[in-house]
């Protein structure tokens, strides 16, 4: 069995009436975008999109406007059908399943997440979070106490019998959360869900977002505009442009080694601090790397996941290099006053 909950393979979307002359004249001639408004009138919401997302990861997805991420997204629980290519969640096909089918997977496997919450402005919070569990006939009694537990997740104990105009945005944001959570399921779809919110409220909800989708094992697509709420909560991004996946790879990755042009000037900004660890900077331990005259025995000794920041503080109390170990407590590199002036320029800067 793969522990890929989420595989994509191949996926276009072309929104027009001429889709299917626009795919096959893509297939056949190497279309481009450009191209295939001017002859068809068609837009190319997703070109040539595969990607997996194994049980458990939250994986972004981020770009500009227009950049096709939400897009992309909605085929996830089939919201938008594809042009071409297979969409896999769950070991389902989502294109093989009929109407009841879908909607069972959409009920009971798939949350998803608005950026606007559209909670029932006549209902209470508890009600609104039972709502789900109300459309597929839960007993009152059932729905009531899995819509409790649901909101203590989210931390709104006490506010079950307020109406969402009683409450503040991101207070409405968890209850949209915690109707998502009600269902159980297995994959949640965020989408831009918390842009809208205040700089201090998104961040604390960013941090708990990321503790309560990895204590419940859920696995996550998540998408933003915002490169610091990509970083701070996956564990890959894939950034697009223009309908297509121009990088994927983990914050680390992404900072440090920037595909192109497009995604240099996405992270330029981003402090390099936090995000690089000495794995990733350090040079291997051989007489290479150490002179003769360095004596290691009296050096710093720290592990391979520990920050560029931390690995600044730790290089002010010494002249030695740092020695990095890795999980076994195995000696594998150095890193030096260079090596961290490197890392702190970043490798995509050189």
């Amino acid at each position: 069995m793969t522990t890929d909950v989420i595989q994509l393979e191949n996926v276009w979307k072309i929104f027009g009436d001429n889709s299917e002359q626009a795919m096959k004249a893509i297939r056949d001639e190497g279309l481009d975008k450009a191209a295939v408004l001017e002859r068809f009138g068609c837009v190319v919401g997703i070109a040539d999109v595969s990607f997996t997302v194994p049980r458990g990861e939250i994986f972004c997805i981020m770009g500009l406007s227009g950049s096709g991420k939400s897009t992309l997204i909605r085929h996830l629980n089939r919201l938008i059908e594809p042009t071409a290519g297979k969409i896999k969640v769950l070991e389902r096909d989502m294109s093989a399943l009929d109407d009841k089918e879908l909607r069972g997977v959409r009920a009971k496997h798939i949350g998803m997440v608005f950026q606007h919450m559209a909670l029932l402005p006549h209902r209470t919070v508890l009600d609104n979070v039972a709502f789900p569990l109300e459309v597929q006939k839960v007993p009152k009694f059932k729905r009531w106490e899995i819509s409790q537990h649901a909101l203590s997740l989210v931390n709104l104990d006490g506010f079950e019998y307020r109406l969402p105009h009683q409450l503040s945005g991101g207070m409405q944001q968890r209850v949209g959360l915690a109707r998502a959570l009600a269902s159980d399921p297995e994959v949640l779809l965020m989408d831009e869900p918390f842009s809208a919110l205040d700089p201090l409220i998104r961040h604390e909800l960013q941090n708990q977002f990321v503790s309560l989708t990895k204590t419940l094992q859920k696995t996550t697509v998540f998408i933003t505009h915002d490169l610091d709420e990509a970083i701070r909560i996956g564990d890959r991004i894939a950034i697009m442009k223009d309908g297509r996946l121009i990088q994927t790879g983990t914050p680390e990755e992404i900072v440090m080694h920037p595909a192109d042009d497009y995604v240099a000037d996405f992270v330029k900004g981003i402090s390099n601090l936090k995000l690089v660890s000495a794995h990733s900077i350090m040079a291997q331990l051989n007489s290479d790397t150490v002179p003769a005259d360095v004596d290691l025995g009296a050096a710093i000794r720290t592990d391979e996941n520990t920050s560029l920041e931390e690995l600044i503080d730790l290089s002010v109390t010494t002249d030695l290099p740092i020695v990095i170990t890795d999980e076994t407590g195995a000696e594998v590199g150095i890193v030096s006053k260079d090596t961290l002036l490197t890392g702190i320029k970043g490798k995509g800067d050189e």
